[in-house]
């Protein structure tokens, strides 16, 4: 049966009339997307959109997140065979999920990038569509956040990274990725009360009242425990859950801008992303995925694992059998 159906089905990510279903063409070949899904600009009858956001020139090390997008969904063709281990439901077959493709830009004119990026995502968001994001740098968090916010009012963060991404900076012309959550704050986009940051490893005094549990505190916990500690401080409010790749050891993500020793594992981050299953998740990215810095893959796979879980804690309480 997979041998028929790897032989029928090719190139689904343009030819593929059912936006549901789990795909068997060749892991290897075709036209690839994000998990195989359709693309699309009409999310008329679909659920979900993934868009891809390739911009790196935020970043204040090493560039080429602009690659992640690409390389993601190049990584996602592994996961479309199966319904993801540890969830009790399939999310490709339950809801309609499109690929979007990538947010157009003129790269000579950084300065426009954060509205184009905001009018991209707000567009989705217009056609009654979730989306969930694949970066380029961290930055880009920043307007699809003012995004949702427009939607939903101001949201819960729910952030794994090793930096806080908090540096004071009043100057809103700035495109930075070490800046854009002190902005979300101080905007706020986001409640800083009701918000969570999971694995930081870098220094900086002042979280702006949120609510940081370090690598250490992840080291030395169960994850289960992590998660039920998130899910107190979030609640049932609407949350925004982003996951910059480097919240992994280097070890396991090596392909990012600023890597840091003593990260999450990838087992740690998929249980406890796994328990985090209940949350008002609305919308959600995976960023700084820089395959140039990683000639294994390794990164993007985690990247294209990251995806999954995100769709699934997206559709976890939009599920039929809830």
């Amino acid at each position: 049966m997979a041998l028929k159906d790897a032989r029928d089905q090719v190139d689904g990510a343009i030819t593929r009339d059912d936006p549901r279903g789990l795909t068997f063409e060749n892991a290897f070949g075709g036209a690839t997307s994000a998990f195989r899904r359709k693309y699309t600009k009409d999310l008329t009858g679909f659920d979900l959109a993934i868009t891809g956001v390739p911009f790196d020139q935020a970043v204040t090390h090493r560039p080429g997140t602009r690659f992640g997008p690409r390389a993601i969904r190049e990584a996602s063709s592994l996961q479309v065979f199966d319904p993801p281990y540890y969830w009790d439901f399939s999310p490709l077959e339950e809801f309609a999920i499109a690929d979007y493709g990538d947010v157009g830009f003129d790269y000579a004119k950084v300065a426009e990038f954060p509205i184009a990026l905001r009018a991209h995502v707000a567009g989705i968001l217009a056609q009654d569509a979730g989306c969930i994001a694949m970066g380029g740098d961290h930055y880009v968090s920043f307007p699809i956040l003012q995004a949702h916010a427009e939607k939903y009012g101001p949201l819960s963060l729910i952030q794994f990274d090793a930096h806080s991404d908090t540096w004071p900076d009043d100057d809103m012309a700035r495109v930075d990725h070490g800046t854009m959550f002190y902005k979300a704050v101080k905007t706020g986009v986001i409640d800083p009360a009701s918000s969570v940051q999971v694995g930081i490893r870098t220094v900086n005094p002042d979280t702006l009242g949120v609510t940081t549990i370090d690598a250490r505190a992840v080291h030395e916990a169960a994850p289960g425990d992590v998660a039920r500690r998130i899910k107190a401080v979030v609640g049932d409010r609407p949350c925004y859950v982003t996951f910059d790749i480097d919240a992994l050891d280097p070890a396991f993500a090596p392909g990012t801008g600023t890597p840091v020793w003593g990260g999450l594992s990838s087992g740690q981050a998929a249980a406890i992303l796994r328990d985090l299953a209940g949350i008002n998740m609305i919308g959600g990215d995976v960023v700084e995925v820089s395959p140039p810095y990683d000639t294994t893959g390794a990164t993007a796979i985690a990247g294209a694992h990251v995806l999954m879980e995100l769709i699934c804690l997206w559709g976890w309480n939009r599920r039929a059998s809830t």
